[in-house]
């Protein structure tokens, strides 16, 4: 009935064409896993250009934080990225060794190349809107049905705990959270009948979808001004920099860290520590760091310290382009809800405004798919944009919202970031480990990793550093480490 419904819509309308290949995901990830003369990851580019999350004053008070004076030469844990899986490590870390007792506090250190925060966690759209159904028909297929529900509750997990800290906390201002639920608009019948089957197969396999709510084109007109079907799920969004700057805070008053930051100091070697009571020596240009153990949250640049995670097997750096537009009617015509399409290729949002009589700035991320069949796959450099993408980004919401967007306005700001993608679309959590080498597991004793979100990582990233947290805890305290009931297996790496 309701596939019918939104086939039958979509044949109905008259629409501007889309700027942007349509129903590409299928052909994205066979690109994705095609051979490439690509060597690993360099790292960070110092030059990034400029964020509207990042740059907007007093967005970042933390960014230099622990960039000058002495490094730290001796710690127990060494986080290396001050994203959200770096930062939400710190979080977790802190907590588990409260729960097992640690009295005496562990000494964290947390090593960022850049600014505070300055990667794709900073860069991004700050979705946080855990999926109902998207995607479960392949997730089964690949994985089996329990693994398919445990990455849903993952992503339930994420964001019903980031909310709550945000509720405990009073920071709903402080982060600038909004709650206006998110639509999924569908651009081709292709799609309409890939959303239907994973619908389907989620109902079957038990999952409560009374939140769902399903609309046909002319729903989504009289709602949004939109003219193709669409499907409404719970949501949130917000200032993600703003969040971990919190989160860092929490962390760093917590009884069992002794936690330090250093900006701005990019790791560039690990080898074996020349301290007898160190395993690793982590190699900056401000001196040398020993530590017993190392998280690698640094996702799309991770095969720059783990070589072995370059290529379609592993992390494959990969960049993404927002702009920052101002729409062209008030708050009241747009909604306050997020927005993504074509496969979740696009997202889009507006910013709150103080006034409901303001036009609000909204932020547009995607259009790798203008690029095919490269889709930005192996680019690094987050200090330029790429024009192809830029123009399709420019005519995307006017095309798709006549006459609330102006087509030929320029964005107010335009910028790119780094992430890190997976042939089978989800991250590696656990302990570091080379499936090439026999023994990895001895040869890399004590790092752990926690990256490769595949442009997915607000809804996954804090539960996955919650995990690998827990492992490293587990280790500290000579503890056998549990799978959580909400952690995928298939995330764990071996070793």
């Amino acid at each position: 009935m309701f596939l019918s419904l939104l086939l039958l819509s979509l044949v109905q309308f008259t629409m501007p064409a889309i700027p942007v290949p349509l129903y590409v995901w299928a052909d994205h990830q066979v690109n994705l896993r095609l051979p490439t003369a690509h060597g690993p990851a360099p790292l960070p580019v110092p030059n990034s250009t400029k964020s509207f999350w990042i740059d907007s004053p007093g967005a970042n008070p933390l960014a230099g934080e622990g960039s000058e004076g002495p490094l730290t030469e001796q710690a127990d844990v060494c986080i290396i990225g001050s994203g959200i899986t770096g930062v939400s490590a710190a979080y977790h870390l802190g907590n588990a060794l409260v729960a097992a007792g640690v009295t005496e506090p562990v000494k964290v250190v947390i090593l960022e190349a850049r600014d505070f925060c300055s990667g794709a966690t900073g860069r991004n759209g700050g979705h946080l809107t855990p999926a109902v159904f998207s995607g479960f028909k392949q997730l089964a297929a690949s994985f089996g049905t329990d693994d398919a529900l445990r990455a849903f509750a993952l992503e339930h997990h994420t964001a019903s705990s980031i909310l709550q800290i945000i509720k405990d906390h009073t920071l709903e201002s402080a982060v600038d959270l909004v709650e206006g639920g998110h639509v999924d608009l569908m651009f081709s019948p292709e799609e309409v009948a890939d959303v239907q089957a994973d619908y389907d197969a989620a109902k079957l396999a038990g999952i409560d979808l009374s939140n769902v709510e399903w609309m046909d084109k002319a729903e989504v007109e009289s709602r949004y001004g939109s003219s193709y079907p669409g499907v409404h799920i719970p949501g949130h969004n917000l200032w993600p920099l703003k969040f971990i700057t919190q989160l860092y805070k929490l962390a760093a008053a917590s009884p069992s860290l002794a936690l330090t930051l250093h900006t701005r100091t990019p790791v560039t070697r690990i080898t074996r520590s020349a301290s007898p009571a160190r395993r690793w020596d982590l190699a900056t240009a401000r001196g040398t760091l020993a530590c017993s153990y190392i998280l690698h949250a640094t996702n799309g640049y991770a095969s720059h310290l783990l070589p072995h995670l370059h290529g379609p097997t592993g992390i494959v750096p990969t960049r993404g382009q927002i702009i920052a537009t101002r729409a062209n009617v008030i708050t009241a015509s747009l909604s306050r809800s997020s927005f993504s399409a074509n496969e979740g290729l696009e997202y889009w949002f507006p910013r709150p405004v103080p006034t409901p009589e303001e036009h609000p700035l909204v932020i547009l991320g995607g259009a790798r798919e203008a690029t095919l069949p490269a889709y930005e796959f192996y680019v690094a450099d987050d200090s330029v944009v790429n024009p192809r993408v830029g123009e399709a980004l420019r005519k995307f919401l006017p095309r798709v919202f006549p006459g609330k967007y102006e087509e030929g306005r320029e964005p107010e700001m335009e910028w790119t970031g780094i992430m890190g993608y997976t042939a089978s679309g989800d991250p590696f959590v656990g302990r570091v480990a080379d499936p090439a080498m026999p023994g990895s597991a001895e040869t890399f004793k004590g790092q752990y990793i926690s990256a490769g979100y595949t442009g997915h990582g607000m809804p996954r990233a804090f539960a996955c550093a919650e995990a690998v947290a827990q492992m490293i805890a587990a280790d500290i305290t000579k503890h056998t480490w549990s799978l959580p009931t909400w952690l995928p297996k298939h995330y764990v790496t071996a070793a």
